[in-house]
């Protein structure tokens, strides 16, 4: 369910609400242009002012909501707004896009996968300036690890480009990261609708039900991103370049790939849920077909065998010296007879199309 941290009711616009389980910010500084390259783990956020420097890129990533102080000191220095700054701490919020005087804010929703079966989403706010971006995690490790090992390479675009193309590659690096869940997804789906047909379980609801609120989160964390998006590519600003609104396109295909891809697993796990119940009827009906032939075979014999227990005196078959054997053969024959017809029916075994059928296909 929906869960966010906020603010009693009334408080004044820009209250924080820290969480008190949350880990202390660990800043980390990644400073470079096309010849340099500079990695710094800051202690104070006084630091930050040395570092940051005209002629270089800056990416300051903050993993760690849990300390309000260096939040509002890092608000200071980068002149967040404060509505910016609640949006920021007071998680979830709603993927979107806020332009501001001096940075723009961009808002992520990250996920990643532990253990092929847990899908992890955490919150990931960008502030793009002229030369830095700032970002703030909600916890400690992302899926930034390849974005950082492009920066240590001299020879990439990346690091002969402005803080927008170090935006994109982030933004890039979030969208991608959703593929190899709904990878993992479909696989999960296509093994469940093996299972189903082959031994329906009530476990196996159970685990419909969780990948259906799977994809429902998943969709609602990348249904507003793809609007955040193209509000990039389609309304002016001045932190964004045009060559970079053109790789954004990409981020917005994938987007709208995912959507796709989110809403065709939807209508499957729809799917299997009617193949559940289609399969729990159909092996009820076996059952209660079995029992009914049983039942049916063994009407007859049950009134032969309620006629001749009945005392009557004059009861001729019940002086016969081969009334006991008789009966029990004209019984068995009455049961075997009922067998053979109930199979050349079909409602035992095969249907004579269906044996036809598979030795033909023996024989082929």
């Amino acid at each position: 369910m929906f869960r966010k941290r906020h603010p009693p009711v009334g408080s004044r616009p820009g209250t924080l609400v820290i969480n008190a389980h949350g880990r202390r910010p660990t800043i980390r500084v990644m400073k470079y242009d096309p010849e340099h390259l500079e990695e710094h783990k800051v202690s104070k956020v006084g630091e930050l002012r040395n570092l940051l420097e005209e002629n270089r890129i800056c990416w300051i990533d903050v993993q760690g909501l849990g300390d309000e102080k260096v939040l509002r000191d890092l608000g200071e220095l980068f002149s967040i707004h404060p509505l910016a700054l609640e949006d920021v701490v007071n998680v979830p919020q709603r993927p979107k896009v806020e332009q501001f005087e001096k940075h723009t804010l961009y808002i992520t929703r990250m996920a990643r996968l532990h253990n092929e079966a847990q899908i992890d989403m955490e919150q990931v706010s960008l502030f793009v300036g002229s030369n830095y971006v700032l970002t703030f995690q909600e916890r400690h490790g992302d899926v930034f690890d390849p974005i950082r090992g492009r920066i240590r390479q001299s020879g990439p675009v990346l690091r002969k480009s402005g803080a927008d193309y170090l935006a994109y590659a982030l933004l890039d690096a979030v969208i991608d990261a959703y593929y190899p869940i709904m990878e993992s997804l479909g696989e999960h789906l296509e093994s469940l609708e093996v299972e189903i047909i082959a031994r329906p379980r009530a476990a196996i609801l159970q685990q419909i039900h969780r990948v259906k609120r799977e994809l429902l989160a998943i969709r609602r964390s990348i249904w507003p991103q793809r609007e955040a998006i193209n509000t990039l590519i389609r309304d002016e600003n001045p932190f964004f370049s045009d060559m970079v609104r053109l790789y954004l396109r990409d981020c917005y295909d994938h987007c709208v790939q995912i959507v796709d891809v989110i809403e065709t697993y939807r209508e499957l796990a729809g799917g299997l849920m009617d193949v559940y119940l289609s399969s729990v009827g159909n092996r009820q009906n076996e059952v209660m077909k079995v029992l009914t032939i049983m039942a049916s075979i063994f009407i007859p014999l049950t009134f032969m065998a309620g006629i001749y227990g009945m005392n009557f005196e004059n009861m001729p078959e019940l002086h016969t010296r081969w009334g006991y054997p008789i009966l029990l053969a004209v019984m068995v024959v009455t049961a075997v007879v009922m067998i053979v017809f109930f199979r050349r029916k079909g409602w035992i075994g095969l249907r004579p199309q269906e044996h036809e059928r598979g030795t033909d296909e023996a024989a082929g």
